[in-house]
Formats: structure tokens, C-alpha cells, sequence
């Protein structure tokens, strides 16, 4: 998706700037509609570690940056301010982490047995919707590699599996972003 997004800026005059940093390679694309990604790979493995977006408002100030893959920044570091205020650490967690097959997501802090969860697709909204059969969880989240490519959800393509109370749901990568990063439930 990379790529393609990237191919489609640099059409219209779009930048990159790229650096390594301590084991990372830091790629950073600048978009002639003021749009910004900052990406960030391991430098052995080239997996991607982060990708995030950031846009200016209408009045051209810089947004917040918007996670897409990888773990936010701890809230906090170094600073002070409302941070003294934090959500509990048994609060679940939700990240994306790719791998070379599937885009992944990681769900902590949920101590319930597999049955309880269900996964599944939501062609209208196009986004994955889990839940816990119990109300005590609820997300939607969409792909946006798969909205990039204009791609349909497919419920074939999408699993989950849970252990040490971490819930893992992948849907595998078509073929056509291999190269990036109302449906039935399934119930494991």
C-alpha cells in the first residue's frame, strides 16, 4: 500500500526523506495536499515496525499524529501535564502489528476464553467488528490498506486466535497489497 500511496504523491509532487536511526530505517513522505506519513522498518528484517499519518487542519496547523501500525508512543514521557491522569493498565489495548502474510491485530488485557469472542465482517461499514458474547468488549476498525486499493472485506480471509489474554485477529493479505503491509460472526 506503501507504494502505491506513494507512487500516486509522487505523481503529484510529493517528497520523501529517509534516515537510519539505532536499527531503524525511518522513511518519511510528505504529500502536496499536506498530508504526512512517517514510517518506520527494522533494519534487518525490513519488517514495518510503524506507520503513521498526520494532516493540517484548514488553517495549516499540524494535526496529531494517527497510529496505523505499531504501538503508540507512552503517554507522558517526559513531560507533565494530564498524563498524572492515566487509564488503568487493565484496560484493553488495541494494536495493529502486520506480519509478512496478514494484517494483525493485538487485543490485551482480555482475560476471557475463546468462545466467549466473536470476529467478523461488516460489508456495510467495511470493517472488522469484534465482540465478546458476555457485552464486555466492543470494536469496529476498518483496513485502510484495503480502502487504499478499493478492495472488498472478505469473511474467508479473516481468524483470530487467544492466548495469555491477548486476542490476535488477521486477515490475510490479498494479493494485491501482498507487497504493503452486516457478515456473519466466526466463533472459534
Amino acid at each position: 500500500a506503501t507504494a502505491v500511496v506513494w507512487l500516486e504523491g509522487k505523481r503529484h509532487g510529493g517528497k520523501a526523506l529517509s534516515a537510519l536511526c539505532i536499527g531503524r530505517r525511518k522513511v518519511h513522505y510528505l504529500f502536496p495536499d499536506g498530508k504526512e506519513m512517517a514510517e518506520e522498518y527494522d533494519e534487518k528484517t525490513g519488517e514495518l515496525l510503524v506507520r503513521k499519518w498526520r494532516v493540517k487542519s484548514a488553517l495549516g496547523a499540524l494535526g496529531q499524529w494517527q497510529i496505523e501500525v505499531g504501538e503508540p508512543a507512552l503517554p507522558g514521557a517526559g513531560s507533565l501535564g494530564p498524563e498524572f491522569i492515566k487509564e488503568s493498565n487493565a484496560n484493553p489495548i488495541f494494536m495493529r502489528k502486520d506480519t509478512k502474510m496478514s494484517f494483525q491485530w493485538r487485543i490485551r488485557n482480555l482475560p476471557y476464553p475463546k468462545d466467549v469472542y466473536g470476529v467478523c465482517v461488516d460489508q456495510k461499514e467495511r470493517c472488522i467488528v469484534v465482540r465478546t458474547t458476555n457485552k464486555k468488549y466492543f470494536k469496529k476498525f476498518s483496513i485502510p490498506d484495503l480502502d487504499r486499493y478499493q478492495l472488498p472485506l472478505d469473511e474467508a480471509l479473516l481468524s483470530f486466535a487467544h492466548a495469555n489474554c491477548t486476542l490476535i485477529v488477521s486477515y490475510q493479505k490479498p494479493k494485491e497489497t501482498a507487497h504493503s503491509s452486516d457478515g456473519d460472526c466466526k466463533t472459534q
